[in-house]
């Protein structure tokens, strides 16, 4: 059983699943309930929009809804009257990664985020939101030595993560490997590299963006073709890897001369 909790996760996975190409991403509707204390005008939307698309809706007392979300992150149990219930999935939806890659390798233009040893769910969570804002087609996550506490991404997302193709593997490196294959360009986001303003880009493009303490994994840092660099000014040495990660993908995404 998956809970989802926060009123914009909640919002916008009602909206995904009540989307046409929903069918792409989810298992339907089955099992999903949303379970809701006395609502206030903004659950009571909620509650008309699952109704819309076929969602049963359950009144609880707070005590049942504390029960709900016990075994969740400290973050995800403040439930604030309302929880969406999806009884017949463990995690979110989550693409297959050859299928996705194999429907990008059809395409002309493409982009997709590789996230390698990001470990706080905050971080992930903001960078799946601007993965929305900017379309990346795919974000690509490894199941190990990673974030994948998907209750507290999902609501750190704001709910992003109901509408991005989000990818898990258990081997970085050839995942970069048969994005190559697939005819993608790679770029690391590290220091030293070429000033992202001034790169050539390639149309289909992978950022890879590693972790704040230890940078993109060797092994993964060697498969890159281009390193790319934000110029800055400050007197740190860094930017937070979700600042840096919304900062590249404006840049791949900006129109150029």
């Amino acid at each position: 059983m998956r809970i989802i909790t926060g009123f914009h996760a909640i919002e916008e996975e009602l909206r995904a699943l009540g989307s046409p190409d929903k069918g792409k991403k989810g298992k339907g509707l089955g099992g999903v309930t949303l379970v809701h204390t006395k609502p206030g005008p903004r659950v009571k939307k909620m509650i008309e929009t699952a109704g819309k698309i076929g969602i049963p809706c359950r009144l609880a007392d707070e005590s049942e809804l504390n029960r709900l979300v016990g075994a969740l992150p400290q973050t995800a149990r403040d439930h604030r009257g309302v929880a969406l219930e999806k009884a017949n999935e463990e995690q979110p939806a989550k693409a297959g990664f050859d299928e996705s890659v194999a429907a990008l390798a059809e395409k002309d233009r493409a982009l997709v985020l590789v996230l390698d040893s990001i470990t706080d769910p905050h971080n992930v969570g903001a960078i799946i939101r601007s993965a929305d804002q900017f379309a990346v087609d795919l974000v690509v996550v490894p199941e190990n030595r990673s974030a994948t506490d998907f209750e507290v991404i999902s609501r750190t997302s704001a709910g992003a993560s109901s509408w991005v193709n989000i990818a898990l593997t258990n081997n970085l490196v050839r995942a970069v490997e048969r994005l190559k294959e697939a005819g993608f360009w790679i770029y690391g986001a590290d220091a030293g590299g070429v000033s992202a303003p001034e790169i050539e880009l390639s149309p289909k493009a992978a950022i890879v963006m590693g972790s704040e303490g230890t940078g993109i994994a060797r092994l993964l840092r060697e498969k890159c073709d281009r390193i790319v660099s934000i110029p800055t000014a400050g007197k740190l040495d860094s930017l937070n890897v979700s600042v840096a990660a919304g900062v590249l993908l404006y840049e791949f995404r900006r129109p150029r001369k």
